[in-house]
């Protein structure tokens, strides 16, 4: 019996974003792990069996495993010598060794199995059954009662089964079986049957079905027993996999026809208000998930219909654990078919009302962030099998037995656990981008992190080098759900550049390391075509101006819908499509793409725009949506692909395909740079090309499903003039979807905005470097790896930067100077540091106190204060002083009139953007 051991209301999480259930959301403090989830992820060393695990049990801080093994071996890489286990192991629940209680499960005839074990309520006696003759040589017949305290089999204990006992349930006064038998004692039990949990006699209880029994729970009153397994008639009457009888009679009081005739029910744990049971299917439309149940009328409350068979179920304080292989939950509004996850943990109950019926069945609520990872490992291959809680000394541990052989990608053979206490996992490293279409504003976005017992994770932002964060974030994922968050910083100035990185923080204050530096400039004035994208409501928006991978940054004001790359696409392809610094992502036409990081459904309404540049003979998709994520689409639409001729083709579905393509000689594979935009809307239909309606089309009711915006590449069979490639083969830039249809207009508006003036950045680096000491009036520090300013005694830093000219067209509309504090103590200063023009000539190799240059007296800016701490500090300069000079070589200073020193690092040193920087920002005059 896997009852839970008390359950508890559920702590209500809070959550955003429609249909994922994960969102940005500011959030308390957690405790170590994120409730409701009651367990860490992290493996414990365990001593683990040769073969295989299919059953587990606990007792008084003892934990029994039984399968078909000979012995057991200590953890990988622990000391210790092997010791002869067989088919059973007893096992200190919070050591993970093996205790001294040795029983051997033995036959004569064929290979001898444990298949199923039960403790009784008082703790005092252990049932197994399996296939096996004898226990220590006590002969049996497929079931025996041990007592805990000797670790001896009860002789009087002997009901006669004549075949294998799958599962079993224990009462005060009965032991319920379910198995492959036809007879016990002699007396037709047909897969079915209980006795006397004494004696072993056998009872009146009569349940016979028609195929093997697998699984047997007695519900919390005593009152029914329910049965699960293969059947698809009890006692005469019809009824498939699931079934609830009498307890004292085995009379059927409820019957299920909702289960498919291809799948069985694999296990049944109940906790105080509901049943929940575990489901195995094989061939087409199978139903592998898990279903919840009412113990009042044992009507169907929810369904997951996951697929990857389910082998044990575990309710606890308002969470299903399960041991699956779960691949496949795209039924659920959950990851699309791909990996295996064979831990899950689910919440029992909903926390509001329950949604509608999808496909006649209430989908599962949601899952939460608990994923031990394991492998498919011997035998059937199909990882974890069992599922047992244990305590001791006040620490719970899970523990779960199976076919595995590694745990979280560590060697591990049929046994792990895990505890209550003591979470030592980091999340992973957060990718971080930054990005600002216009002056005092910078938009910092990352992919949210995986922690594996985590979904709720602290994020901190930490701008120019600073060890203090600018901001504090809070937002949820899962391991397979990871969207983007994202924070606004409001504090900058216009033509400074800015660096930031993120770190990621779990309940236990487990630390991720820093996300590698986004750094940004921001312009002096509005970017005007990314600004109209926004404006005009774009809910996702990919600029591929990304630096790492497999990240691309969605620009929108509010999607988050950040982009997953998917085989290395080439990043910062030059020039993009628009004016400016933007640059574009080149795809192989083979296997490169980028898809959307959440699951989503697209309304009746919407827009698809990209700018695409190729010169391919094969076709291929530029933007679509897709039912799945790294793998080939089963249901995809909402497409612009392109054909071998260069033609371009927009198409939805409403349960045919509706295309509109461009003319037989308007083709596109020119190798310049193109724009389009696909729009559905209640006209219909339309597609425009470089400013110009190409066609429209009147469609109604557009299939709805739930996917995943691809670009680059997917599926695209049985599509009219399908190109010889799913993929594309090109660049493509400023992808952008919309939540209606954009107008012919706002198309155009944009095609013309692309073309528009747009500010050119300049940063250049000190070519030369030195500062000057009062005391030491002699010295020349011009290889120095920091320099210093002060007032009394002096010490004056001198910069030369060899300036570009303004481009062609274009006027110095900012500039600024960029230094970075040292790591020494006190780096920073409380004094004023101003910045102005060197008038006299100076080398880093002679120049000296004694021999320091003139200095003109017009300030070009200055430093307030400077804190400390090494970080980047920033500081505007006068353009008109800086106008004339360009083209030039320039020398500046920084002088102060102060006590307190300020220290920076030179050109010289080696630490991350050290160097002094000026950031010059053109733009049109």
């Amino acid at each position: 019996m896997r009852r839970s051991r008390g359950l508890t209301a559920a702590l209500v999480l809070s959550l955003a974003g429609a249909g994922t259930g994960i969102g940005l959301v500011l959030m308390p403090e957690a405790s170590a792990i994120t409730p409701p989830v009651a367990f860490t992820a992290d493996e414990l060393p365990t001593w683990q069996p040769n073969g295989i695990v299919f059953a587990t049990a606990e007792a008084n801080g003892t934990v029994f495993a039984g399968g078909t093994f000979s012995a057991v071996r200590p953890p990988d890489g622990a000391s210790g010598a092997e010791q002869e286990a067989v088919n059973f192991v007893a096992l200190d629940a919070a050591t993970g060794n093996p205790t001294s209680c040795k029983l051997a499960f033995t036959t004569g005839d064929g290979s001898a199995t444990v298949r199923a074990l039960e403790v009784s309520k008082d703790k005092k006696t252990l049932y197994a059954g399996g296939y096996f003759g004898a226990v220590n040589g006590t002969p049996v017949s497929s079931m025996a009662a041990i007592d805990i305290a000797t670790c001896t089999p009860k002789a009087a204990f002997h009901p006669g089964f004549p075949a294998t006992v799958r599962g079993l349930a224990v009462t005060d006064d009965t032991v319920y079986a379910a198995g492959d038998f036809a007879a016990v004692e002699g007396q037709t039990r047909e897969r079915f049957a209980a006795v006397d949990a004494g004696s072993g006699a056998l009872k009146p209880f009569t349940a016979n079905a028609d195929e093997p029994g697998r699984a047997i729970e007695v519900t919390p009153d005593g009152k029914n027993v329910l049965l699960g397994g293969d059947f698809f008639d009890i006692n005469g009457k019809s009824t498939h996999a699931l079934a609830v009888v009498n307890a004292t009679t085995g009379a059927v009081a409820k019957t299920y026809s909702n289960i498919p005739s291809n799948s069985v029910v694999k296990d049944i744990a109940t906790d105080a208000t509901g049943f929940y049971t575990g489901n195995e299917g094989s061939g087409g439309g199978v139903f592998d998930g898990r279903i919840g149940l009412n113990l009042s009328d044992f009507s169907e409350k929810w369904r997951d219909r996951c697929l990857g068979a389910t082998q044990a179920v575990l309710p606890y304080d308002g969470v299903l654990y399960s041991a699956s292989h779960a691949h496949d939950c795209s039924l659920e509004g959950q990851f699309p078919d791909g990996k295996r996850n064979f831990f899950n943990a689910q919440l029992t109950n909903y926390e509001g009302a329950a949604p509608a019926p999808v496909d006649g069945f209430v989908r599962s609520p949601r899952k939460l962030g608990w994923h031990p990872t394991a492998n498919d490992g011997i035998g059937e291959g199909i990882g974890p099998r069992t599922l047992t809680i244990a305590e001791k000394n006040d620490v719970k541990y899970l523990w779960s037995g199976g076919e595995f052989t590694t745990i979280n990608g560590k060697p591990q053979q049929a046994l792990t656990r895990f505890a209550s206490t003591g979470d030592v996992g980091a999340p992973t490293t957060p990718v971080a981008s930054a990005g600002s279409v216009k002056p005092d504003e910078v938009q910092v976005r990352w992919r949210t992190s995986y922690d594996a017992d985590d979904s709720k994770l602290t994020y901190r932002i930490y701008r120019n080098g600073s060890s203090s964060p600018i901001a504090t974030v809070t937002a949820e994922s899962l391991e397979w759900l990871r969207p983007q968050a994202s924070w606004t910083d409001t504090t900058v100035k216009a033509g400074q550049s800015y660096t930031y990185r993120v770190t990621a923080t779990d309940a236990a204050g487990n630390t991720s390391a820093l996300s590698a530096n986004a750094a940004v400039t921001v312009p002096s004035s509005v970017q005007s075509y990314p600004e109209q994208v926004r404006a005009d409501g774009a809910s996702l928006y990919w600029r591929y101006d990304d630096v790492v991978s497999p990240y691309v940054a969605d620009s929108s004001v509010a999607g988050n819908t950040s982009g997953v790359q998917l085989n290395a696409p080439a990043l910062r392809q030059a020039p993009g499509a628009i004016s400016g610094a933007s640059t574009a992502m080149g795809f192989n036409g083979t296997s490169q793409q980028v898809y959307s990081d959440h699951r989503q459904t697209v309304g009746s309404a919407y827009s698809i725009e990209t700018w695409f540049k190729t010169n391919t003979t094969r076709g291929g998709k530029l933007v679509g949506f897709g039912s799945n994520t790294d793998r080939s689409s089963g249901s995809y639409d909402k497409q612009i692909y392109m054909t071998n001729s260069g033609r371009l083709v927009f198409g939805i579905s409403n349960g045919s395909a509706r295309t509109i393509s461009t003319g037989l000689f308007d083709t596109y594979n020119d190798n310049k740079w193109h724009h389009v935009v696909a729009t559905l809307g209640a006209s219909g239909m339309e597609l425009i090309v470089d400013g110009q309606s190409k066609g429209t089309q009147s469609v109604s009711n557009p299939v709805s499903y739930e996917g995943f915006w691809h670009v680059g590449g997917d599926n695209l069979s049985g599509w009219p003039t399908k190109p010889t490639s799913n993929f594309f083969a090109g660049q493509l830039d400023e992808t952008a979807i919309y939540p209606k249809a954009l107008t012919a207009a706002q198309a155009k508006k944009h095609y013309d905005l692309a073309k528009a003036p747009s500010d050119t950045v300049s940063k250049v680096s000190a070519t030369e470097d030195t500062y000057v000491n009062q005391g030491a009036p002699s010295a020349a520090n011009g290889a120095a790896t920091s320099l210093a300013v002060r007032g009394t005694s002096e010490y004056q830093t001198y910069l030369r930067f060899n300036l570009p000219a303004a481009p062609a067209g274009q006027v110095l509309k900012s500039a600024s100077l960029q230094i970075k504090t040292s790591t020494q103590a006190n780096a920073g200063t409380t004094d004023k540091i101003s910045v102005v023009p060197v008038t006299g000539t100076w080398s880093g190799a002679t120049t000296t106190f004694n021999a320091k240059p003139a200095l003109g007296a017009t300030e070009l800016g200055s430093f307030a204060s400077v804190p400390d701490g090494s970080a980047i500090q920033s500081t505007p300069l006068d353009t008109a002083a800086l106008t004339p000079v360009l083209g030039t070589g320039y020398s500046m200073a920084l002088t102060s009139t102060g006590t307190d020193p300020l220290w920076i690092w030179s050109m010289e040193a080696t630490a991350a953007d050290a160097a002094p920087q000026l950031v010059l920002t053109f733009g049109p005059k």
